[in-house]
């Protein structure tokens, strides 16, 4: 077993004769184990040289292998949820050479996608997906008469989701021809009943008892009492020593669990059921972080890692201390978190599986009755926390921004609608980096900004998130404060916490000419750019309700609005102003500076910005194009500089 990830390429002479799962059929299912072992070291060493997640990636190492060696990848179809786990699929599939980019601007992306490889066959990121893409699939086959499989490998944590449980539901009904591998890495599924469940798997999965089964099945339909008693009687069986009746009672063929790590069996099981039709479902048993002893023991924190430098430096060298860390905004909402608990007892937090991602773990040590992580279920999240309000509690619900896409409905219906007093904080807000689109909060400042009742805050650094946060959770209604992943400017954090007025902003620099509205963390980049224009800038803080008071004025002392937010132009923030202009018959040129209506790829959270021309230069040439547009504007029209104002944009 690894003790430590490989700073030089590890020996793989048999990974190296293996560039295609069609090179992996070749060799025989002896020389797999040691393969097995050889992927895992590579899978290591090349995260280590990138960073990235790998945790659940060295679980799936022999079931990665398995799949593709028994069935016929590309044309059958393998669908991965969520992603985390298919970095040992990209090395198998032709992608090798490449995992050094993985996460970099241009190279291999964290997650499958389509448009990188035939081998991805759906693009992921969120979790619950898999069974949902592959059943479409699957009925595709069906209507079109092709007879490939199509897999769907789901982990314990994603079929929480409720989503997971429509597609079995839908599955169990439409009787598609559907294999789900269900990857237990957590225990949370049931507990494994030793040797006789693994015998009993074995049994199930069986040329021998397969054969007999839909023999039987055929002889006693015809004789309905009799085909009822032996089909209960083999659910009991399995009942007894499986967690396997509630999909047996779904409609699917279950089979397991099964020791995710041991090969022969894995391989003789897919071999086997690979034969059957209709849904079936196989339950594994796997360590997430398999093969490297710091992530088994720590699976939670090894679920990914930062790169690792091939050379550190020596201790001699080393002369000066490290700057101090700034704190990460997730760190600063929880900070808030445990402060205001400490303060109303009523305040409780919720969460849909983000515990450590939202910086909630000292909440959840500190205040175990009143943290609740409802596990990967959004639209519960949301419901839940308006329940708790309706009854005098007041919830935090703490989730990122792309994942509270998925509990829209509810957030408009069951909390916006009925005025409830919840407060939203919406980690990862704007673009994200390496994740890439998947993860990138795009889109919240849009979708928020329509709901009636609603009140958004886009704080600006550290201490500004902080006092914002405190402000949302003093509203009577429903609040939401968004901030983005990482770390901010460093910016001083005043303990007391105070109540900033609602729909407020703050002149931050002085000038003439051009007013740069800034929503969120872009401020510094807005700071930067006037500096070198001799801009105003506003700090607005709030995105809504807006602060039509500054806006009007400074409709009348400068020449050109630019509006700027790490959202879409579509809806955003600066939609707000121009409505606003609009409505008041406000004529003069506004500049909407934000992301534009592409996915942005994945890249260095710097590099994404300088991309889309987000950053200090980007926002300086992009006001100089417009002042030039304007100039030469009013020169064809022989407008006087002063009726500059009332040209529309």
């Amino acid at each position: 077993m690894l003790k430590e990830i490989p700073r030089t390429p590890p020996a793989t002479p048999l990974l190296d004769q293996v560039a295609s799962p069609e090179q992996l059929r070749e060799l025989s299912a002896e020389q797999l184990p040691s393969l097995a072992e050889e992927l895992r070291a590579f899978l290591l060493y090349s995260v280590g040289q990138t960073g990235g997640h790998f945790g659940a990636g060295l679980g799936v190492v022999e079931l990665t292998l398995a799949l593709h060696y028994i069935f016929n990848t590309p044309d059958d179809r393998i669908v991965w949820d969520v992603g985390h786990q298919t970095y040992p699929h990209k090395i198998l599939t032709k992608r090798r050479e490449l995992m050094n980019s993985m996460r970099f601007g241009g190279g291999l992306a964290g997650f499958p996608k389509r448009s990188e490889s035939v081998y991805d066959t759906f693009g992921v990121g969120h979790s619950s997906t898999s069974i949902s893409a592959a059943m479409g699939m699957a009925v595709a086959n069906q209507q079109t008469g092709n007879k490939r499989q199509c897999i769907a490998v789901i982990g314990d944590g994603a079929m929480t989701g409720g989503m997971a449980f429509e597609a079995l539901a839908h599955a169990g009904h439409a009787r598609p021809n559907l294999l789900v591998i269900l990857n237990d890495n957590q225990m949370s599924i049931g507990h494994n009943r030793g040797g006789l469940a693994t015998y009993f798997a074995k049994i199930w999965a069986s040329k021998f008892y397969i054969s007999m089964r839909e023999g039987s099945k055929k002889i006693l339909e015809k004789v309905p009492p009799a085909w009822e008693i032996a089909k209960r009687t083999e659910e009991h069986m399995k009942g007894m020593v499986a967690p396997g009746t509630l999909f047996e009672e779904l409609g699917f063929n279950y089979i397991g669990p099964l020791d995710g790590h041991d090969l022969p069996t894995l391989l003789q099981t897919l071999e086997n059921i690979k034969e059957l039709e209709g849904p079936r479902i196989v339950h594994i048993r796997t360590m997430k972080g398999k093969g490297f002893a710091p992530a088994e023991n720590d699976p939670v924190g090894y679920h990914a890692i930062n790169k690792i430098d091939p050379k550190p430096a020596p201790v001699s060298q080393v002369t000066a201390p490290a700057p101090p860390r700034k704190p990460k905004y997730q760190a600063v909402f929880g900070r808030w978190l445990c402060d205001t608990a400490a303060l109303d007892d009523r305040l409780v937090a919720v969460t849909p599986a983000m515990c450590e991602g939202s910086g909630m773990v000292e909440f959840a040590e500190l205040y175990p009755d009143r943290f609740h992580d409802v596990a990967i279920a959004e639209q519960h999240a949301v419901t839940f926390a308006a329940g708790l309000a309706c009854d005098g509690l007041k919830p935090v619900v703490a989730i990122y921004s792309t994942f509270l896409q998925r509990g829209y409905d509810q957030l408009i219906h069951d909390v916006a609608l009925q005025n409830l007093d919840v407060t939203f904080g919406i980690d990862r807000a704007g673009l994200v980096g390496e994740d890439g689109p998947t993860h990138a909060g795009s889109f919240d400042l849009t979708f928020l900004r329509c709901i009636p009742n609603m009140v958004i805050a886009a704080p600006s650094d550290e201490n500004e998130c902080r006092q914002l946060l405190s402000t949302a959770y003093q509203y009577p209604g429903p609040a939401a404060v968004r901030y983005p992943r990482g770390t901010g400017t460093g910016a001083r954090i005043i303990k007391e916490m105070q109540s900033l007025p609602v729909g407020q902003s703050v002149e931050r620099r002085a000038g003439q000419g051009v007013a740069i509205l800034s929503f969120g963390v872009l401020l510094e980049a807005a700071l930067d750019a006037a500096e070198k224009l001799d801009a105003t800038v506003i700090d607005m803080r709030w995105v809504k309700p807006i602060d039509t008071v500054r806006i009007r004025e400074l409709a009348g002392s400068h020449e050109l609005l630019v509006t700027l937010e790490d959202n879409a132009i579509a809806g955003g923030a600066g939609a707000a102003v121009n409505e606003y202009l609009q409505e008041q018959n406000l004529l003069l040129p506004v500049l909407n500076l934000g992301l534009p209506d592409i996915y942005v790829d994945h890249a260095k959270r710097e590099a994404q910005l300088s991309s889309i021309g987000l950053d200090s230069p980007g926002i300086v040439a992009a006001i100089q194009k417009r002042r030039a547009l304007m100039n030469a504007g009013k020169a064809i029209l022989g407008v006087p500089s002063a009726m500059a104002s009332v040209i529309p944009d």
